[in-house]
């Protein structure tokens, strides 16, 4: 750390950590082809930065073609022998992968504090999540089956899932180990290798996760390949023999995978993309539950607002408004900004310099727009270096400003107030984006109607924003294509095949 960050808070919250800190600072970062940690063919490098002190904290290996070219090699060779295993040997080794994972638990939290900027108090529910989220998988080993068919009365006929071969999974910074980690249970368990890339704003983990892995699973099951630059990116999703993709990210992002993907060859490909996810409230709600929803729902205290299914528009009817905002503003300003590894902080940093610009920009135009800034929009006093900004909530905003169109990524919730159902459900709907809903109410009829006019993937009742184990999470419209976190996950990354088989005689 520079001199600067040794003075409270930074020194207190980075003390119990120095010896991981260096640690980090001094070791090789590479990528994972056939189990072995290795540099960028280039001899390429980037430099990985704390975005509590925006300080250098690792450099990193820089991919490029040809080493997603080894990689995609590597996973082919990993795939023929993996999609051989039973379906209980590939659920054994995930799970003894999930254990893996809890025995470093603490060190991988931490990465993730340290390079992504959230509290390590959520990173380590991630961390659990994904421990969870891979046994979860391999639970269902037995569930990825066919169907018979009557077909002609007389000889046999079934079908049969078969994995696509190498998958390429490419994640984003807000969740770093939960989606690196978590994310290999379902095409694993359908008998897929995977070439993942990691992002390059938060890589550290995914990296350290490679080496586990080669613990546990034999050479080529799992490649990662980190990356500055779309090159990593661009090179996995235009790669002929790579027949599967799945992208979490931005929407922009999400449709140049899909113009690669069709340029090179005809692919399977799911995206989880961004939201304006709407939070609906009703006159008649429970107002207190409603206000701690909106809150907790923004995701302030797990990723800085950094999620695509935050409730990031609060829709509350106009004769309430006022008392909701109200609580809304109180609670927000209640939470405890602060650096990511420190064990009080709630909330955390921005994950890099050029991010937190972005988010001040939609702050700068929701006041240029018109709408009342009720609290938060600049940095915390106490935090006089980093990529902080308090949480943030404007009031009085109309549907056609930025701050209620465009997905902003981080702490910044916006209020708009209605007169009507009708209305609310146009307000809601008057977005490109699909992923998430909700209603608040406390009438069963006018939520049902709700559910059913809402265009979201995802709709909860009288809750927000969280998530179930085995409940498909995914979006509409243009926040993609494709369920995950569910048995249809698992089945969407194998590919069915027909047989026939004729009786002869008798």
């Amino acid at each position: 750390m520079s001199s600067s960050t040794t003075t409270t808070p930074y020194a207190a919250a980075y003390a119990p950590h120095q010896a991981m800190l260096e640690a980090v600072q001094s070791r090789d970062w590479g990528l994972l082809i056939d189990n072995e940690q290795r540099p960028a063919a280039s001899g390429a490098t980037f430099t990985t930065i704390d975005p509590a002190t925006e300080q250098p904290l690792a450099e990193v290996a820089d991919a490029g073609a040809a080493d997603v070219e080894a990689a995609v090699r590597s996973a082919q060779r990993g795939s023929e022998a993996w999609r051989r295993y039973s379906p209980q040997g590939r659920a054994s080794a995930v799970r003894e992968l999930a254990g893996v994972i809890r025995e470093h638990a603490e060190e991988l939290s931490l990465l993730d504090a340290l390079d992504g900027g959230s509290p390590l108090a959520a990173m380590r529910q991630d961390t659990a999540w994904a421990s969870e989220m891979l046994e979860m998988f391999a639970d269902w080993a037995l569930m990825i089956k066919g169907e018979t068919y009557p077909g002609s009365g007389t000889g046999l006929h079934y079908s049969r899932p078969e994995p696509y071969g190498v998958v390429g999974r490419i994640i984003p910074f807000n969740h770093p180990l939960f989606f690196a980690a978590g994310k290999l249970g379902a095409p694993l368990m359908a008998g897929n290798a995977v070439v993942l890339k990691p992002p390059p704003q938060a890589p550290l983990s995914a990296i350290r996760l490679g080496e586990l892995i080669a613990q546990v699973l034999p050479p080529g099951i799992v490649t990662i390949v980190n990356g500055a630059s779309p090159a990593p990116g661009a090179a996995i999703s235009g790669h002929p023999d790579v027949h599967r993709i799945a992208f979490i990210g931005s929407e922009r992002t999400g449709r140049e995978i899909q113009r690669a993907s069709a340029a090179a060859a005809v692919k399977h490909v799911s995206l989880e993309l961004g939201g304006k996810n709407a939070m609906v409230v009703l006159a008649d709600a429970d107002l207190e539950a409603a206000a701690q929803g909106a809150v907790s729902g923004m995701n302030f205290t797990a990723t800085q607002g950094e999620s695509c299914g935050s409730n990031s528009r609060l829709l509350v009817h106009r004769s309430v408004a006022d008392q909701v905002v109200a609580r809304v503003a109180e609670l927000v300003e209640q939470i405890e900004v602060g650096v990511p590894v420190a064990e009080t902080t709630q909330m955390g940093a921005l994950v890099s310099r050029e991010h937190y610009e972005r988010v001040l920009g939609y702050v700068d135009a929701g006041r240029e727009d018109g709408a009342s800034l009720v609290t938060g929009g600049v940095r915390p006093d106490h935090l006089p270096q980093g990529c902080f900004l308090a949480p943030t909530v404007f009031d009085g905003v109309r549907p056609d400003m930025r701050i209620a169109q465009e997905e902003i990524f981080g702490p910044v919730l916006s209020v708009l107030a209605f007169d009507d159902d009708d209305e609310a459900v146009r307000i809601a709907n008057g977005v490109r984006y699909g992923l998430t809903a909700s209603v608040w109410t406390s009438d069963v009829d006018r939520a049902h109607r709700f559910v059913e006019d809402l265009q979201a993937g995802y709709v909860w009742v009288n809750d927000s924003a969280r998530h179930f184990p085995g409940l498909p999470f995914g979006g509409v419209k243009a926040s993609g294509i494709g369920k995950e976190e569910s048995l249809e996950e698992i089945l969407s990354f194998t590919q069915s095949k027909t047989v026939s088989i004729p009786r002869r005689g008798r």
